[in-house]
């Protein structure tokens, strides 16, 4: 029997983690509820409520549940993702998509042999080729010099250090530091802290926190500081986004 898609519903609690892993079709993991952050590659991407990321076939992955976490999830097999993403990506849930997913999950699979299931199934994939791409992603260095430095960060985006406290603390300079994050992430380490940071915030802040809560959890130093950050990353203040995305 060929299947057109398959779906899972699965339900994890805070701190829940799904070791490295593929699978050979392509995987839509959507947060029905909760927060996500995956690793794919060298890159952490965040998944908040009403998200999902799109990681193609072969992609290696662990998720990491942010908070008690409804994960739906829907499988693409080889030839029907033509036109999706080839590299992995975070993308905007729409209503019909949103529909889409929790109906087939409800079904668990499509077949394509029966054509209401196949016509479906097209659908689905269409409405995931046009889905709107958000930049959710942080990525992570490699450096055996570096990397200890950036986990802990990612661990405690709140951390105040500076550069010269943390450059001493992993035994290199902050030329080194600066030149490496630049090589690897394609971003200065200032920017690269500012993203890890924003990108905390914006899972506190649907995790219920105030925008001022949410700040200070990510390090900023004031209200109005998260603000302006927030401003110049996503184009809008905290409060519109969380508006046009509850």
């Amino acid at each position: 029997m060929d299947f057109a898609l398959r779906a899972l519903a699965q339900d994890f609690g805070h701190g829940h983690v799904l070791a490295a892993h593929r699978h050979r079709w392509g995987q839509l993991i959507f947060a029905a509820g909760g927060t996500m952050r995956v690793r794919a590659g060298n890159v952490v991407w965040l998944v908040p409520p009403s998200r999902a990321l799109w990681a193609p076939a072969g992609v290696t992955h662990a998720i990491e549940m942010r908070s008690a976490t409804a994960m739906r999830t829907v499988y693409v097999p080889p030839g029907r993702d033509v036109g999706l993403p080839v590299a992995t990506v975070a993308i905007e849930v729409a209503p019909l998509l949103r529909e889409l997913i929790l109906h087939i999950v409800s079904r668990g699979m499509l077949r394509e042999d029966l054509a209401e299931e196949a016509r479906l199934a097209d659908v689905f994939v269409d409405q995931l080729r046009s889905a709107e791409q958000l930049k959710l992603q942080l990525p992570m260095p490699q450096d055996r010099r570096v990397r200890p430095l950036a986990e802990r960060l990612l661990a405690d985006p709140s951390d105040e250090r500076t550069l010269e406290v943390l450059a001493r603390a992993c035994g290199a300079s902050t030329r080194t530091i600066q030149r490496i994050f630049q090589g690897e992430t394609g971003m200065r380490f200032v920017a690269w802290r500012q993203r890890l940071r924003l990108l905390h915030a914006v899972s506190q802040l649907h995790l219920g926190a105030s925008v001022t809560r949410a700040g200070a959890e990510a390090g900023y130093a004031s209200t109005s500081a998260f603000i302006a950050a927030f401003r110049q990353q996503m184009g809008e203040t905290p409060a519109r986004y969380l508006r046009r995305r509850p």
